[in-house]
C-alpha cells in the first residue's frame, strides 16, 4: 500500500482512502472467528464510493480495519468476564500461547480477556485498569502477533514513563516472543546512546522507550516510525504527571495514518482524555476495576542497604524477624543459586527454585518447603508462579522488582487464608526511586525500617530463649537433672546454677553476633580525588537534611560552603565529602557540636 501523503496529515482530516484493488494490511490471522470472540462486532454495510469526508465523530475506518465489520462504539465500558478465559480462546497463535503457558499462566486476567481480541483485529483501545491487573501482556501479546518478523523494520512502539518500566516491558515482550524471531529494543536515558544506535541499526521490530529518548532518536534519524502498525501508551497518566505531554504528542504526530493506537492508564485525568480524543479513532474503552491492588493483610517495610552488603543485611533481618516459611525473590537463576549456597553456609535451611530445575527436583524442593524441612525458598519470579502455599509468613525482595505488577505478585504470596504476612524489600540508595514509584502506584505505604544491630539481635535471641525456657518449665521434662541441681546447691546458689546452665546452653545454640554496629553503613561510593568521605551517625529518619550538615560544617569547622563535596543522606546514616586536609578538624568539630539538637557519631567512612 502506498505511504500516506504527509501534507494531508492534519488534525480533523480523514485518512486517505485506499485505492481500488489495494490489499488490506490486516494480518491473515485475523479471521472471522476472531471477531466472534466479542458479540459486539457486527457486520457493517458497504461504504459508499466517494462522497464527502466524514465528520470527526464518525471517521472513516482506517485502511487496516477489517471492512466487513464496524468498530465498536467509542468509550464502551465492558464488565469483566465471569468465566475464566484461556489464551488459546483469544485467537492467539500457537507459539504465543505456548510461551505464555511456559511462563506459568493458564487463564487471562479481565483486562487481557477484553483487550486482546480488540487489539488483534486492529481497533484502537483505551484500557483503564489499575497496576497489577496484567495489562502488560494485554498489549504485548497482540503486538507479537501483529508484527511481521520478516520485515526488519520498527513495526511497534511502546512508550513508558520510566527507564525501569521500559526495561521491564521490553523484557516481558522478549520472554513472550521466545518462540519467534522478533527483536525487541529498549531505549531510555542513562544508557550510552551509541549502544542504542547499534541496536536500532541491526533492526528492531519492537521498540520500547521513554518519550524523551524516543523523540531524541527520531530527531537524530536513528529511529523511523514509517512502518509502525501499532503504538501503545503504557501508564499514560504517569507519563503526563512526569511532564511528557509535549513529547508524547510530538511522537504520536509522526505516526502513519494507518497506525493502530492503544492507551493504558490507571486513571483518566483531563490531559489523558484530551490526548485520546485527539489521536485515537473510535476507541473501545475497557474499564476494569482491580479489587485488590495489594494484599490487605500484608505489612510492607523496606531496609536501605549499602551496595554489596545485602547478604549481611538479609541475615540480620532473618535473625531479627525469625520468620516461618519465607520466600526470598532474586532476579536471576544464578543469583538464586549463589544466595542459597551463602545462606546454607550461615546455617539456614534454604532451597533454590528456578527455571533450570527439572520437575522431579522442583517437586522435591516444594515438598521440603511445605513440610517445613526448608525454611527459606530462594526463587525467581517465573519459577514461583503457580505456587500455592498458605503458610508463607514472609516475602523478601532480595532484588527489588522493576515492575509494579511483579511486586504485587510477589507480596501476594503471603498474608493468605486470613493470616497476616510481612513483605520486606532490600534496596540500595539508587533503588529508592523505584521503591517510591511502587509505593505511589500501589497506594499502600512501604515503611522504612532500621537494619538490626548486634545488640538488637542478641536481645531478640534472649527473648526467644526465655520463651523456650518457659515452655520447658511448663512441660517439666527435666526431672532427671534435679538430682544434679540438688548436689550443686550444696556449694552454689540456685540462681548461679541456673545461670551457668543457661550459659552452656546458649553457647551451644548461638554463634557470636558481629559487634560492629556500623558494618552495614560501610561506604559504597568513592570520594573525589583530594576529598575524604565522612560517616555521620544520623539520617533521613532523624530529620537530617543537607542544609543541616552544611550549616554545622561551616559554622563549627570554619569551612566555606563550596569546599563541601557530595552529601548522601540515607535512612539512618549519612555521608559527606570534605577536603582531605580538613577531615580530622571537621570530625572533631562535629563530635563536639549538636546537629538537630543531638550529638552524633562522626568518623572516616571505611571503603567497601
Amino acid at each position: 500500500m502506498p505511504k500516506p501523503n504527509k501534507e494531508t496529515k492534519r488534525k480533523g482530516e480523514a485518512p486517505p482512502k485506499r485505492k481500488a484493488g489495494a490489499k488490506s494490511v490486516v494480518p491473515k490471522k485475523a479471521k472471522r472467528e476472531d471477531f466472534l470472540l466479542d458479540p459486539k462486532f457486527k457486520k457493517a454495510k458497504p461504504a459508499a464510493a466517494g462522497g464527502p469526508p466524514k465528520e470527526k465523530k464518525a471517521r472513516a475506518p482506517r485502511p487496516d480495519a477489517v471492512p466487513e465489520f464496524t468498530p465498536v462504539p467509542p468509550l464502551v465500558r465492558v464488565p469483566a468476564p465471569v468465566e475464566p478465559t484461556t489464551f488459546a480462546e483469544l485467537g492467539l497463535d500457537e507459539p504465543i500461547v505456548r510461551a505464555v503457558a511456559e511462563m506459568g499462566f493458564e487463564t487471562a486476567t479481565p483486562i487481557q480477556a477484553q483487550a486482546i481480541p480488540v487489539l488483534i483485529v486492529g481497533g484502537d483501545l483505551i484500557g483503564q485498569a489499575q497496576t497489577g491487573t496484567g495489562k502488560t501482556a494485554a498489549f504485548a501479546l497482540p503486538i507479537i502477533q501483529k508484527v511481521d518478523a520478516d520485515l526488519r523494520k520498527t513495526q511497534a512502539l511502546v512508550l513508558a514513563p520510566t527507564r525501569e518500566l521500559a526495561v521491564q516491558v521490553a523484557g516481558g515482550i522478549h520472554d513472550l516472543a521466545k518462540h519467534t524471531t522478533l527483536r525487541v529494543v529498549p531505549v531510555y536515558g542513562g544508557q550510552p546512546i551509541d549502544r542504542q544506535f547499534r541496536a536500532l541499526a541491526q533492526g528492531a521490530h519492537i521498540v520500547v522507550g521513554t518519550p524523551g529518548r524516543v523523540l531524541d532518536h527520531l530527531r537524530r534519524g536513528s529511529l523511523s516510525l514509517a512502518d509502525v502498525k501499532i503504538c501503545v501508551l503504557d501508564e499514560a497518566d504517569e507519563m503526563m504527571a512526569l511532564g511528557f505531554a509535549e513529547d508524547m504528542e510530538a511522537i504520536l504526530s509522526q505516526l502513519p495514518d494507518t497506525r493502530q493506537l492503544a492507551c493504558f492508564s490507571a486513571t483518566m485525568p483531563p490531559r489523558v482524555k484530551t490526548l485520546t480524543e485527539r489521536f485515537l479513532r473510535d476507541a473501545r474503552h475497557i474499564a476494569i476495576d482491580s479489587q485488590h491492588r495489594t494484599v490487605d493483610n500484608t505489612n510492607q517495610t523496606y531496609y536501605e542497604v549499602p551496595k554489596g552488603k545485602k547478604l549481611e543485611a538479609l541475615a540480620r533481618v532473618l535473625d531479627m524477624e525469625t520468620p516461618g516459611s519465607t520466600i526470598v525473590f532474586c532476579r536471576t537463576r544464578q543469583d538464586t543459586n549463589d544466595l542459597t549456597e551463602a545462606l546454607r553456609l550461615r546455617g539456614y535451611n534454604a532451597e533454590a527454585l528456578h527455571g533450570d530445575m527439572g520437575q522431579t527436583e522442583r517437586d522435591r524442593v516444594m515438598r521440603r518447603f511445605r513440610d517445613g524441612q526448608a525454611d527459606l525458598l530462594i526463587a525467581t519470579d517465573v519459577a514461583a508462579r503457580g505456587l500455592d502455599v498458605d503458610s508463607v509468613t514472609h516475602v523478601i525482595n532480595y532484588d527489588i522488582p522493576w515492575d509494579v505488577e511483579q511486586y504485587i505478585h510477589r507480596i501476594g504470596r503471603t498474608g493468605r487464608a486470613g493470616r497476616s504476612g510481612d513483605a520486606i524489600t532490600l534496596v540500595t540508595g539508587k533503588e529508592r526511586r523505584q521503591l517510591l514509584f511502587i509505593e505511589r502506584m500501589t497506594g499502600a505505604p512501604i515503611k522504612p525500617a532500621r537494619i538490626p544491630t548486634a545488640a538488637d539481635i542478641s536481645a531478640r535471641r534472649r527473648e526467644l530463649f526465655a520463651g523456650s525456657l518457659r515452655d520447658a518449665l511448663e512441660a517439666r521434662n527435666f526431672d532427671g537433672h534435679l538430682a544434679t541441681v540438688e548436689e550443686l546447691a550444696e556449694e552454689y546458689d540456685h540462681s548461679e546454677i541456673a545461670a551457668a546452665a543457661l550459659q552452656l546452653l546458649w553457647e551451644s545454640r548461638h554463634d557470636a553476633v558481629d559487634s560492629v554496629a556500623e558494618e552495614l553503613a560501610i561506604d559504597f561510593e568513592q570520594p573525589e580525588q583530594g576529598m575524604s568521605r565522612l560517616f555521620i551517625g544520623m539520617g533521613r529518619q532523624d530529620g537530617l537534611r543537607p542544609g543541616d550538615l552544611v550549616g554545622a560544617i561551616t559554622n563549627e569547622a570554619g569551612l566555606i560552603g563550596k569546599a563541601i563535596g557530595v552529601i548522601d543522606i540515607l535512612d539512618r546514616t549519612a555521608f559527606v565529602e570534605v577536603p582531605a586536609g580538613d577531615a580530622e578538624r571537621v570530625i572533631q568539630a562535629l563530635e563536639n557540636a549538636k546537629i538537630r539538637n543531638r550529638r552524633v557519631k562522626v568518623q572516616l567512612a571505611r571503603p567497601r
